[in-house]
């Protein structure tokens, strides 16, 4: 039975939202042993090659793999890097729900870009679900109390590099192909973290007693035979998750795919109960609510006033 883009599309962002979120449990797991540039390394070898060997022969082989835009791709690739470092560097202090939804602020912060890179008109009731989601944001980092931990920053600064992704993908996606996509992410990364290591990887800078500046500074060591598989399996959730989305978005319609990766939240409160028993409070339980609330009235508004063909959108 052949499956229609309408059912694909949005089959294929949850089967990525799925790896992506897999890929977060296996990265917090592996945040009190390692280096987070080393994780990155070893997981983004595992990717290119999986990117090389099983997506580009029955993508249209090396021709695949072409760039009309090398420095956009590259640009592209770079804001997928710093989304990735802030993000894992704030989930080793931060529950796994907690980080997961305070990165959900990046939908406002499209809208937000649109008004002023892009000259869009918003309307009041999208004004008001970017109120209402920036409130959940607040409620989840209580600034002012002794709840507050810096580490919710990275998150806010992660949400800030997956926004400028969105914008770049849109105007990568007629020209290059979603191998393409996947491949110069892994380069960039393979290119940054073997500059990292270089820099700090014998661990002069560590020593710290923050989380995410331990994961940042530890210093490079001989993976466990135990650890190995996990870090590897990193490479696969990451090219293969990447690999969906950019065909969830090429085969779906925007309005039926955008709310799939929405899941990413319920599924982090799974596996953050499951794999490491943290269970959200009441004030985050409220935050995350008004998240995903204002979330996915931001994406399902943004994709209808999409439809409309005037100069000046209005919503």
């Amino acid at each position: 039975m052949k499956l229609s883009p309408a059912t694909l599309g949005p089959l294929f962002a949850a089967i990525a939202v799925t790896l992506f979120s897999l890929n977060d449990v296996t990265m917090k797991y592996l945040s009190g042993d390692y280096a987070l540039h080393q994780i990155v390394l070893i997981r983004s070898l595992v990717g290119i090659s999986v990117v090389l060997l099983f997506m580009m022969p029955f993508q249209g082989g090396p021709a695949s793999l072409k760039t009309r835009r090398l420095g956009a791709q590259m640009v592209r690739a770079g804001m997928v890097f710093f989304a990735n470092i802030t993000f894992f560097l704030g989930l080793a202090a931060l529950p796994l729900a907690d980080a997961v939804a305070l990165f959900f602020v990046s939908p406002f912060l499209i809208t937000i870009f649109s008004v002023i890179f892009l000259g869009e008109a918003v309307g009041p009731r999208r004004w008001a679900a970017v109120a209402v989601g920036m409130a959940g944001v607040l409620i989840i980092l209580r600034p002012g109390t002794e709840a507050f931990q810096p580490a919710s920053l990275l998150l806010i600064a992660a949400a800030f590099g997956y926004a400028g992704l969105h914008v770049m993908t849109r105007y990568l996606r007629d020209t290059e192909t979603a191998v393409s996509m996947v491949f110069y992410i892994q380069v960039m990364f393979i290119a940054a973290t073997l500059l990292l290591g270089l820099i700090m990887g014998d661990g002069k800078f560590a020593g710290s007693d923050n989380a995410s500046l331990d994961f940042l500074f530890r210093p490079w060591v001989v993976p466990t035979a135990s650890d190995l598989p996990f870090i590897m399996v990193l490479g696969f959730f990451a090219s293969v998750g990447g690999w969906f989305i950019s065909q969830a978005y090429r085969l779906g319609e925007a309005a039926l795919v955008a709310p799939f990766e929405y899941l990413a939240l319920p599924l982090s409160i799974a596996f953050g109960i499951a794999f490491f028993d943290e269970w959200p409070d009441a004030v985050a339980w409220a935050g995350i609510a008004l998240i995903l609330g204002s979330g996915l009235y931001t994406v399902w508004r943004e994709n209808q006033l999409s439809k409309r063909q005037s100069p000046k959108r209005q919503g």
